[in-house]
C-alpha cells in the first residue's frame, strides 16, 4: 500500500508540473510579440529556440521542467502499473 501511494504521489506531481508549464504557455503566448522558427509559436514559447542574433526572445524556456514532470507522470506511472500486476 505504500509503493502505491508513493506511486500516485510522484505521478500527481509529475502531472501538477507539467499542466502548470502548460498553463504558463498558454497563457503567455498572446503576450509574445518575437518571431519564431518552427511551426507552432506555442510550443516555442514553452520551449524556446535559436536567438538568431536578437537581443530579446519571448520565451519561457520550461523545457527542462515539462520534461521532468512528464518523466515523474511516467515514473509514477511505471510504479502503480507494477503494484497493480503485482497483487493480481
Amino acid at each position: 500500500m505504500k509503493n502505491v501511494a508513493i506511486g500516485g504521489f510522484v505521478m500527481m506531481g509529475g502531472l501538477f508540473l507539467a499542466a502548470t508549464v502548460i498553463i504558463a504557455g498558454a497563457i503567455y503566448v498572446p503576450d509574445s510579440t518575437s518571431w519564431w522558427s518552427g511551426r507552432s509559436k506555442f510550443w516555442f514559447t514553452i520551449i524556446g529556440g535559436e536567438m538568431y542574433g536578437e537581443d530579446r526572445v519571448d520565451s519561457l524556456f520550461l523545457g527542462l521542467p515539462l520534461i521532468i514532470g512528464w518523466v515523474l507522470a511516467l515514473v509514477g506511472l511505471i510504479i502503480l502499473g507494477r503494484e497493480y500486476f503485482k497483487k493480481t
